[in-house]
């Protein structure tokens, strides 16, 4: 059906095409499957020369990295505007006279000695390549020397001859060649209705009239033919060529270019359409409509739909001998209607033979032996899914477009590409909204995984070793999901055991094991959660990892709205740290019950709202371990709290909803300004190689918002326990600690930005006065050297000098918004009490023995 309608729209065409063809399919390929399987290649790389007839001392040079076309050479393209030049040089130890491009030399020559410019006496050492049209010049091969007659074997101009690479001279194998088939065609060297000089099977294998090469595979030939020439006297130099070449996505063997006649749907006609539908479309991420996908439609050809296959969906073309007539099917209705012959199965093999009367007095028409390419079914797939049109007619149409496709960047050639192309032909419409696309997961170095490489591990190994929710964690917590490409490391899922899951799992057990010694010590009270009836929690850090989490809810709705994948996983998987760190770590003891009972508890709900909604957030990607923890946690749920029907598995849960009550931003900055003063002067600790175990004197806090301390003021204690300080100093005086600000610049997005001028522009940054700084931080915005910058331009320091004749001795370290200074001032009594801590430390390690 869907075919019927592109046909009967004008949209299909029967052409011949040199198209990508694959030799080990034996059927010619499209040009977005061409794009599928680019590889690094060595190919040899020949210069060979082309005897003028008007004077056989004089040779024309041209360079090739296919010498299996040269057998078919029928003409030679150079640039009509740029400058030519005939030359005698050396090389290989005999004189010979050539002409190329003067921009060229360097193909043949390594310097000016090596060659002597003839025709200096006339001044005319250069002549534009138009001067050479029309030169005759004699063949490599007699096999198609018959051409002659009609034109060939002479010198034609089109500017796509560049002087990037090569001789500047092109050699022109019409069926071997897109750009040489439009060239010889322009200059009718050959013509639509004549017999193609194209002496190569599908398999690649040269044919009889290839007489010296016959039945040997084309690739196979190369080196054969470079003897044949040297030989002859007509190769010029020979060598090898790394680049980048096709190869066949299915068999992975090397494309060739041929000509072939093929059917074609017309979409170059149609391509501001694809972009408008394309713009409609919501991607992630967002640049791959715009560059990837975008500049692929913009270059979009007409679509090569048939293959030169047995298996595959047969296309409902059927024509007379003369192509003249041709009937295209819809339905199989009117196959059994026109052949007179009921259908009950449309592979070949059931409708091949069947014909159709002609209603010019042609005959019968037969089916055309080819069938489609299997890209055109993919793209058909939302129609032929449910048999529209003949059935499900309102559903489909209810239901389109798709809310959501996902797939790999490669699809944007592919998959994405077909759908889009038939949704537009047949309805003018994208075929989907939004649109999820992934990198590759490649091998460790960087090559694709292949199973005759043998260059990745098993899945199955992996999973066994470290669990399926570890393996899949890593991949969506990778650049996979930004649609970048992965290299695969076994020490990655590895580490999400170790860095993720079992600080998460241990969390979640440390919650058990509490509420059942809470249970045995205060026999008869039993530990039921119920989000309705929990008490308010007074301690601060209760508060502040409740809001967290529901912060966290938030930005979870919010961002899988918007189908970002690859800002949400970080966020979860950086919860679990703040979670296992800060909060379990830092109340330990009252979740221990050493605080009484009733604050015990009020820690062990918080922790299990916490947990629970935790779980609900990470089972969609990690389903099994937060199952294992769901099976336990819903025994310490109270009944009467639960709204859904079924609660057997947490996937039949509904996500948590975000309560607003107990968000309270003022303590989540408070908590955060805390841990950036802990690590700072874990930071300082771990710089001077002094264990926390040993007691400091003092920790200076400076931050320029008063506010901003005073909510610190209300967490001291948690700086003087972690930092194992005796006192804590917070002000906004830098003045009097000597502290000042500095910037360094983006040199990422500077030195995009300002190219030559970012030297100078940085030296200047490097000189700005804490003052300058400190407006910068008010307005966001400072010129330097003429260029206005801005916040995301420069990252800002603080930097602090020793005071000069004060008794403390102060360490620094600092962020964009805190500095933090640590008396590391020697005291013996300090040092006294690190190693009595340390000492008891060791007696406790001991008794566990």
């Amino acid at each position: 059906w869907v075919f019927k309608q592109l046909y009967d729209k004008g949209l299909v065409y029967r052409g011949v095409k040199v198209m990508p063809f694959s030799t080990a399919c034996n059927t010619p390929l499209s040009n977005f499957e061409s794009h599928q399987n680019y590889k690094d290649v060595q190919d040899p790389s020949v210069i060979v020369s082309f005897p003028l007839d008007e004077d056989a001392s004089v040779s024309l040079v041209a360079w090739t990295t296919t010498p299996w076309t040269l057998p078919s050479n029928l003409a030679l393209c150079v640039n009509p505007e740029l400058q030519y030049v005939k030359l005698r040089g050396k090389y290989n130890a005999t004189e010979k006279i050539y002409i190329l491009m003067e921009s060229r030399l360097i193909a043949l020559y390594k310097s000016d000695s090596e060659y002597e410019i003839l025709d200096r006496q006339v001044h005319k050492l250069l002549f534009p390549g138009v001067a050479l049209k029309g030169k005759k010049y004699k063949p490599l091969f007699e096999y198609f020397i018959q051409c002659k007659d009609k034109g060939a074997f002479a010198v034609v101009v089109d500017s796509y001859v560049k002087e990037e690479e090569g001789t500047g001279v092109v050699h022109q194998a019409p069926y071997f060649g897109a750009d040489d088939y439009r060239v010889c065609m322009d200059f009718n060297i050959i013509q639509k209705d004549s017999v193609p000089v194209c002496p190569v099977d599908a398999s690649g294998c040269f044919t009889a009239e290839v007489t010296d090469f016959a039945g040997q595979y084309v690739k196979d030939a190369d080196k054969n033919i470079i003897k044949l020439l040297k030989e002859k006297g007509r190769l010029v130099h020979s060598s090898s060529f790394k680049h980048s070449y096709p190869f066949c996505w299915r068999s992975d063997t090397p494309l060739i270019y041929k000509a072939v006649p093929s059917w074609f749907v017309r979409v170059e006609h149609m391509v501001e359409k694809l972009l408008e539908n394309n713009a409609q479309c919501y991607w992630v991420p967002d640049f791959v409509r715009e560059k990837r996908f975008g500049n692929w439609l913009k270059d979009a050809r007409d679509w090569a739909i048939s293959r030169n296959r047995y298996w595959g969906t047969p296309i409902p073309l059927w024509v007379s001998d003369d192509f003249e007539e041709v009937v295209c099917i819809g339905s199989m209705a009117e196959l059994e209607e026109l052949s007179g012959v009921k259908v009950t199965d449309l592979h070949r093999e059931s409708i091949d033979h069947l014909t159709i009367p002609s209603h010019c007095g042609k005959g019968l028409l037969h089916r055309v032996p080819e069938v489609f390419d299997c890209w055109f079914e993919s793209g058909s797939m939302p129609y032929a899914q449910v048999h529209y049109p003949f059935e499900n007619k309102k559903e489909l149409e209810d239901a389109f477009p798709a809310d959501f496709i996902a797939e790999g960047i490669d699809q944007t050639r592919g998959w994405f590409y077909t759908l889009l192309v038939l949704s537009t032909a047949l309805f003018g419409r994208p075929p989907f909204k939004n649109v999820i696309v992934n990198g590759l997961v490649l091998a460790s170095d960087g090559q694709k995984m292949s199973k005759r490489k043998k260059n990745y591990p098993d899945p199955m190994s992996i999973v066994n070793s470290y669990g399926a929710d570890a393996l899949r964690l890593y991949l969506i917590n990778s650049p996979v999901v930004r649609a970048e490409n992965l290299r695969f490391k076994e020490e990655g899922v590895r580490d999400i055991l170790k860095d993720v899951f079992l600080p998460w799992y241990n969390a979640y057990r440390f919650l058990v094991q509490n509420v059942q010694i809470l249970q045995h010590k205060d026999e008869g009270r039993e530990f039921l959660y119920n989000e309705n009836t929990v008490k308010e929690s007074n301690n601060i850090m209760d508060k502040w990892i409740l809001s967290f989490t529901q912060s966290l809810i938030q930005f979870f709705k919010a961002e899988m709205a918007a189908y970002r994948l690859y800002t949400v996983v970080p966020r979860l998987v950086k919860f679990v740290d703040i979670l296992t760190n800060w909060y379990v770590r830092m109340n330990r003891r009252r979740l221990k019950g050493e605080n009484g009972t009733e604050d015990c508890i009020m820690a062990l709900e918080t922790l299990f709202s916490v947990l629970f909604s935790m779980c609900r957030l990470m089972a969609p990607y990690t389903p099994f371990i937060t199952e294992l923890m769901y099976q336990n946690l819903k025994t310490l749920i109270d009944p009467a709290s639960v709204q859904e029907k079924n609660t057997e598995s947490i996937h039949y849960l509904m996500l948590p909803q975000v309560r607003e009550d107990l968000i309270d931003k003022k303590i989540e900055s408070a908590v955060s300004c805390l841990q950036s003063v802990i690590e700072l002067g874990r930071v300082i600790r771990d710089r001077k190689t002094i264990p926390v175990k040993y007691p400091l004197k003092e920790v200076v806090v400076i931050h320029q918002d008063p506010e901003a301390l005073e909510n610190v003021r209300s967490l001291e204690k948690y700086i003087l326990e972690e930092l194992n300080v005796r006192q804590v100093t917070l002000s906004t005086n830098k003045d009097k600690y000597g502290v000042r600000l500095r910037a360094e610049p983006d040199h990422m997005v500077l030195g995009k930005r300002l190219k030559g001028a970012f030297k100078l522009v940085m030296a200047a940054i490097k000189e700005l006065k804490s003052e300058q700084l400190e407006e910068f931080q008010e307005t966001g915005t400072i010129v330097v050297e003429g260029h206005e910058l801005h916040e995301e331009d420069l990252r800002l320091m603080y930097t602090f000098d020793q005071i000069a004749g004060g008794s403390a001795q102060f360490e620094a370290h600092s962020d964009a918004q805190v500095l933090v200074l640590l008396d590391v001032t020697p005291d013996q009594s300090m040092v006294d009490e690190g190693v009595a801590r340390e000492v008891i430390n060791r007696i406790q390690k001991l008794r566990k023995k």
